[in-house]
């Protein structure tokens, strides 16, 4: 790589690194924090806020890129970022590290967004796809030793490390960066409406509103107890106004046609939240199967997530060499999904050997590195210059939408599969994984549809020539 690059390339890893680390490192605190600032009973905001802050940021970013260039959302994000996680780290009741994980998940929003329009505008095309490649690595390594960091720092120096730590990291990334970043600007040209960005943040906070919403009901309805205290028809208009909420903002905070798949953008998004969907949602319970289905222990059942993160690198990698068009290794990366996914379902059926369960979350990590990496590179493609902002804040919310939907419709499934009198047997698992494999399944059809219009239209009009 130049080292005209190097810098740049660092210091956009190192923001990844860090937004992944928040992510993932703070819920093996989560319990040590809320124990210490007497949270236990508002456990859930600490994460439900930030999903709502970060989102809502998220739309507000790419219509805020476009017009303005990525400068100005990367500083408030960068003020936000350590400023919430300042705030995180000093709290002194529970309310306040609320605020502060609110603060955090607003800067995160309106950080990432603006490293995707930088990636497009500074750096070659060549040079993409490997960048790409790197991000899931670095998403890769907090998701390896985050957890453990995380938990010695809770365990033998204090948690507020876990928030403090972060702050100092990521503003020695942005100084890194801004040398190549000044002379970014805005697009020549703006597609941008009037108060686009003021609609697209309330949208997100709706958005954000009725996932949050809808998970809350869902999972307080497979409870027995929280049905108890809540009478069930509340509940049900609950789920039901939350996933009204979801439909009615979430296509159009998206490229027109999602809704019926349209060629090009519209479908890599639906890809990546099909994607996304199948693969946090297995991986939720990946671990809770070995233990409960094959009775091992919780430090073992762990290890198999990090053959998903390997597998995750290798696809990643495999994709940046360039060998296939950039549609079919979407579709190659989703039948591999499926296949892996398949697998485990038909492993935990028959009660085979465990490792065959890690070696299926293998190869489900393997596609994941393959497809998704693959999306980040097409939404650059597919943009032109004046929508990279947008579009790329678009792809961040398939992905979020499609993570939450997975955890909380495999956790709402399992809930109501359970029986108060057994531990949880192999057909429970089983038919979790097999409802997530069909979300896969369904991604290669849309990755299918994933080329642009002029490009299919092109390769048919040589067919017709010849």
């Amino acid at each position: 790589m130049s080292p005209a690059y190097r810098g740049l390339v660092v210091g956009l890893l190192a923001i990844v690194t860090c937004s992944a680390f928040e992510a993932m490192a703070v819920t093996t605190a989560m319990p040590v924090v809320a124990a210490d600032l007497g949270g236990e009973r508002a456990y859930g905001l600490a994460f439900s806020l930030f999903l709502t802050a970060s989102l809502a940021a998220t739309a507000a970013a790419g219509p805020w890129c476009d017009r303005a260039g990525p400068r100005p959302s990367l500083l408030v994000g960068l003020v936000l970022m350590t400023g919430g996680l300042l705030l995180a780290g000093g709290a002194w009741d529970f309310g306040v590290f609320t605020v502060g994980r609110m603060v955090s998940g607003a800067g995160t929003g309106f950080m990432i967004v603006p490293l995707y329009v930088i990636i497009g505008q500074a750096l070659p095309s060549a040079l993409q796809p490997v960048l790409f490649s790197w991000f899931s690595a670095a998403w890769v390594l907090p998701s390896l030793v985050g957890p453990y960091i995380s938990g010695l720092l809770a365990q033998h120096a204090s948690w507020r490390w876990v928030f403090f730590g972060v702050a100092p990291i990521v503003i020695v990334a942005v100084v890194l960066i801004w040398p190549r970043v000044r002379g970014l600007g805005a697009p020549e040209e703006t597609s941008l409406a009037p108060g686009e960005g003021r609609r697209r943040a309330l949208l997100g906070v709706l958005l954000a509103a009725g996932v949050a919403a809808a998970q809350w009901a869902a999972q307080s309805w497979a409870d027995p107890a929280a049905r108890a205290a809540v009478p069930a028809p509340v509940l049900g208009a609950v789920v039901l106004c939350g996933i009204a909420a979801v439909l009615a903002t979430a296509p159009r905070l998206m490229p027109r046609g999602v809704a019926r798949v349209a060629r090009g953008l519209p479908a890599v998004m639906v890809v990546r939240g099909l994607l996304t969907l199948a693969f946090f949602g297995a991986e939720a319970f990946i671990p809770l199967m070995l233990v409960d289905a094959y009775g091992l222990e919780p430090s073992v059942a762990g290890l198999a997530l990090t053959g998903g993160a390997l597998g995750w690198t290798i696809g990643s990698f495999v994709q940046a060499r360039g060998w296939l068009a950039k549609p079919t290794f979407l579709v190659l990366g989703s039948v591999v999904l499926t296949a892996g996914l398949g697998s485990i379902a038909g492993v935990v059926s028959v009660a085979a050997a465990p490792w065959l369960l890690a070696l299926g979350w293998l190869l489900a990590g393997c596609g994941m590195g393959l497809a998704t990496t693959t999306t980040s590179v097409l939404v650059l493609d597919l943009s032109e210059a004046a929508d990279r902002g947008r579009n790329s804040a678009s792809l961040q919310m398939a992905d979020m939408l499609g993570g939450v939907m997975g955890t909380a419709g495999a956790g709402t499934l399992y809930s109501l599969l359970l029986t108060p009198e057994a531990v949880p047997g192999p057909g429970v698992f089983a038919l979790l994984a097999a409802a997530l494999t069909m979300s896969a399944f369904l991604s290669a059809f849309a990755g299918v549809r994933s080329a642009a219009p002029s490009a299919v239209t092109a390769a048919a009009a040589g067919e017709d020539l010849a």
